[in-house]
Parts: C-alpha cells; structure tokens; sequence
C-alpha cells in the first residue's frame, strides 16, 4: 500500500497512519456518540476520517492539528470548514483547559500518534476534572497498559495514573489493515471516564508521580530498594506493606499509602 493518501504523504516523524476502514469508523464514531451542543474535541485529525462523520452529527467541533498541511487543508475543506475550529498547535504542549466552559466538559477524541501517546495520556490526565470522557485509538500494547491490574506484566505507572484519574474501558480491537500505511502494531480504542470522586485520596498528586516513578524505573527490584530516597524501609512496613514486594505487585490503594507517607515526611520536616 502506498503512503500517499488522497494526496497527502503520511509523515514519519508525526507518526501518521490513516484510518481509512469503514466499519471500524462507524464503531467509533458509535462508541463517541457526539452529540450537538457538546464541546468536542479531536486530537489529529489528518485527513478527517473521524471529523467528516463526527461534523455529519454536530454543528462545531475543534480540532488540534500538528501538522500545518493537514491544518491548512482542513481550513479549506468545502463541508467541514464552517464547522471546524482549527487550532494548530501540538497536543503535547497544548493548554486543554483554555477550551473550557463552565456548563460544557471536553469530550476529547482522536487516532493518536502511537509515537506520543503515553506521554499525551499524562498531559491530558492533568486536566481530568475538566473532562467528560476521551475515547481514543491507541497501541493494543498501549491500551492493555492502560487497563492491567496489579501483577501482570503490562502493570506499570501508565496503569496506576491512567486508574487513578480514569475509569479505562477498552472498547473495539482494529486490525493493522483499518490503516494506510498499516502500522507494525495491532490497535485498539479505548474509552477513558474521569472519575468524578478519586478512587484513592492523595495528598499530593505530584507525590503519587513520584512514588509511581521511582517504583517502576526500577521494577525489577524490591520497593525497600527502589523506594528508599523516598521512605525508609520502617515507614514502609509502617504502612502495612511488605517491602520486599515489587512495584507490579502494589495495588493503586498502595501507591496512595506511600505517596500520603512521602508527602506527610515532607510536609513535618518543613
């Protein structure tokens, strides 16, 4: 398959693939269920393969494209234009909240970048009490992450964070063949629901990061090791958790323990 694409050269260093099936568009655009009046958002959208549908259904949506060609051709798109509002920025750096309005959450939506998705997830975890739901095409490896219990082996810092401030609900596998060029990877959409009342209560969320962080940089050792410029291993026992366990093996309820244990140090050695 070429990687022209309705004119358009997929770009490797924007990590482009085109979704061009049908039946997997309409399951999609099904499971984001736009409706008018909403404050819809896409992430990417190329050559539109979700906005054509989605505008097929609302009267706005605002798109944040990367790619000034894409940007420039969506401008002049003879059906979509009046609907759009286009903002050509990268999604990484983008200030999600400044599209906010009081009574409208985001419903954010895209076929992300597999090249940025995990740190895209961060960035937009940070504005989770703004938003209503994201559903997004992502890495099966990526999504699995997303959604792994303490354990298995696809339980990692992504999961505790994505679990924290989401409830994560894989919804539709696509093979590579839904996309032109076809990625070397299967993919997935997966549905993410910000909870409106935390699952676990921190007193810091940095110190979750932290503690997340520390743990899984070095997963393959003990928490009493990888933990230890953080806690010492009596404030871990403290805590009611064994210090020989590793980081795949602590529940989120865990991670909050220690990061409440980190921030409280903190805050009484001020």
């Amino acid at each position: 398959m070429s990687k022209q694409h309705l004119g358009h050269t997929a770009r490797k260093r924007f990590g482009q693939n085109f979704l061009h099936d049908l039946f997997v568009i309409d399951q999609i655009v099904g499971a984001i269920h736009p409706q008018e009046g909403e404050n819809l958002v896409e992430i990417g959208p190329g050559l539109g393969a979700l906005t054509e549908p989605v505008c097929a259904q609302v009267s706005a949506l605002t798109v944040v494209e990367l790619d000034r060609d894409l940007a420039a051709r969506l401008r002049s798109h003879h059906s979509l234009a009046s609907k759009l509002t286009i903002i050509e920025s990268d999604a990484l750096k983008f200030d999600f909240s400044s599209l906010c309005k009081t009574d409208k959450p985001l419903r954010v939506f895209g076929n992300l970048p597999y090249n940025i998705s995990t740190p895209l997830m961060f960035h937009l975890f940070s504005f989770a009490t703004q938003v209503k739901d994201m559903h997004f095409m992502l890495q099966q490896e990526v999504v699995n992450r997303l959604a792994a219990a303490p354990g298995n082996k696809n339980y990692g810092r992504l999961s505790v964070m994505a679990q924290y401030h989401c409830q994560v609900i894989p919804v539709l596998h696509v093979p590579p063949e839904a996309f032109n060029p076809p990625p070397k990877v299967e993919s997935a959409v997966v549905r993410l629901i910000p909870h409106q009342v935390k699952p676990v209560s921190v007193l810091s969320e940095e110190s979750l990061h932290t503690v997340c962080a520390q743990a899984f940089n070095q997963r393959r050792k003990t928490i009493r090791n990888s933990l230890k410029d953080s806690l010492s291993e009596q404030q871990i026992i403290d805590l009611g958790i064994n210090p020989e366990l590793r980081a795949e093996n602590l529940s989120l309820v865990q991670f909050a323990q220690l990061a409440n244990a980190k921030t409280t140090m903190e805050t009484a050695s001020c």
